[in-house]
């Protein structure tokens, strides 16, 4: 089979590109295992000079990556340059940090003994990651990793191949020994034997809960190390002491950035009843209000979902769930015309065993279910598989604390947006994943905590 990458803004085939055979995967892992022995002893301040490096040729080539996104997966323009700006600012703070955050552990046992913990890379990790943020979810986990001195092999979205070869340039020309990171392009049917490959020593999965499922089975039969980001339905809780403004504001933007196709998207609006009215019709207002379109005009909000497919089963579950009850306060259907547009759809009165209520909804598509006080709006946020992130809205800070502290997720934010951040670790809990991404926790995911006795 041959991969296609398509334009969704217009349906148009972009490029094709063949997978790489067994001969191709097999001499990669090899130039892998090679390439780790001596990068392994490069010193963590050369590694840290690379890192800063990559942040360089990624700002020098923001307008270019930001298109890219555009072109192959309908980011829009101004998003995908904030896309390129993060991940340069990602590698800027391993370049500062990366020596800190991997220094010797000194711990006190006995006299005369010289005791620590060092933090030693694994070797090869493979990266199975997403199209939806084609650059960001692939350098967080590569610039912690081989800055910690291990080398990476990426597998890709066959959505974003022509990004995927863009990042392998982008580390090659910062000076990374050339097989330091590799892109494959394989079916993910192959995935599985190169898991249980015994030159690839760790796996990390960006994508569904499903796909980090089959991973995380297949890496656990060769007993490897997994970090798994995965699906999200996260909650958004607005009190009756919210400031509105903000809330809204805030809600449309967390909904609707990047086509609403993020994990840590506002997924479900859980709206206190005294402001359920005016906080609805507001958002309405707001959502309907955004312009859908061309992804690389600077009007556009809104871009195409990323794939027909993708936009065709977003269409499903928001048709199920009406069906069930749920009331269409907007969108609702496939915009006519070329590309794969999906308009901002807000539902609400909807039944709790819906699609829009159980499901994950990836693209622009809100929730807004009326809650009575914070112990049912902390028994909705919960009532969920999903444990990614969460928002709560209050102007009462230590209210916001306390409801944010009874929230199953990995991450909970009181008055702001959920959002990933380089100094401040990131994962989920319950059915989104394990381990954690970003700051120091992150780059020693893929490292053996190896304790030294020296007597």
């Amino acid at each position: 089979m041959t991969f296609e990458t398509t334009n969704p803004a217009t349906g148009e085939r972009i490029d094709t590109y063949q997978p790489h055979d067994e001969a191709t995967v097999d001499a990669a892992l090899d130039d892998a295992t090679t390439t780790f022995e001596s990068w392994r002893d490069r010193s963590i301040e050369a590694r840290q000079e690379l890192a800063a490096e990559l942040a360089s040729v990624l700002r020098a080539r923001t307008d270019k990556y930001a298109q890219m996104m555009a072109d192959e997966m309908g980011k829009p323009v101004d998003q995908g340059v904030g896309e390129v700006e993060k991940c340069a600012w990602l590698c800027e703070h391993y370049a500062e940090r990366g020596g800190e955050y991997l220094q010797d552990e000194r711990i006190g046992t006995e006299p005369n003994a010289e005791t620590y913990v060092a933090y030693e890379p694994l070797g090869p990790v493979l990266a199975v990651m997403p199209w939806n943020f084609p650059f960001w979810q692939v350098f967080r986990f590569a610039v912690p990793a081989l800055t910690a001195g291990n080398v990476a092999l990426l597998k890709h979205s066959p959505t974003t191949f022509g990004c995927a070869e863009a990042i392998e340039t982008v580390f090659r020309d910062a000076g990374y020994p050339e097989s330091a990171f590799q892109s494959l392009r394989v079916e993910a049917d192959r995935v599985e034997s190169i898991i249980a490959d015994d030159r690839v020593r760790a796996v990390t999965l960006t994508g569904s809960t499903r796909a980090g499922r089959a991973v995380a089975e297949a890496a656990g039969r060769n007993i490897k190390k997994t970090v798994l980001e995965l699906g999200g339905s996260d909650p958004y809780v607005v009190l009756d002491d919210a400031d509105l403004d903000d809330a809204v504001e805030t809600a449309v933007t967390a909904r609707t950035q990047n086509g609403g196709q993020s994990c840590i998207a506002a997924k479900r609006l859980l709206v206190h009843t005294d402001v359920y009215d005016e906080f609805t019709d507001r958002f309405v207002e707001e959502m309907t209000a955004l312009t859908v379109g061309d992804p690389t005009d600077d009007e556009t909000d809104v871009g195409p979902q990323a794939r027909e497919d993708l936009l065709e089963g977003l269409d499903e579950q928001v048709q199920a769930s009406v069906d069930a009850g749920a009331t269409l306060q907007c969108g609702g259907d496939p915009l006519d015309g070329d590309g794969f547009y999906y308009p901002p759809t807000v539902l609400t009165d909807v039944p709790e065993d819906c699609p829009a209520r159980t499901e994950e909804l990836f693209g622009p598509v809100a929730t807004v279910v009326e809650v009575e006080d914070e112990a049912d709006a902390i028994a909705l946020a919960n009532d969920t598989n999903y444990g990614l992130s969460s928002s709560v809205w209050t102007e009462d800070r230590e209210r916001g604390r306390r409801v944010a502290e009874q929230i199953e997720a990995g991450a909970a934010f009181v008055n702001e947006m959920s959002k990933s951040d380089p100094r401040l670790p990131f994962g989920g809990v319950k059915d989104s994943g394990y381990g954690s991404e970003l700051s120091h926790h992150g780059i020693r995911e893929f490292t053996n905590a190896k304790t030294y006795w020296i007597q």
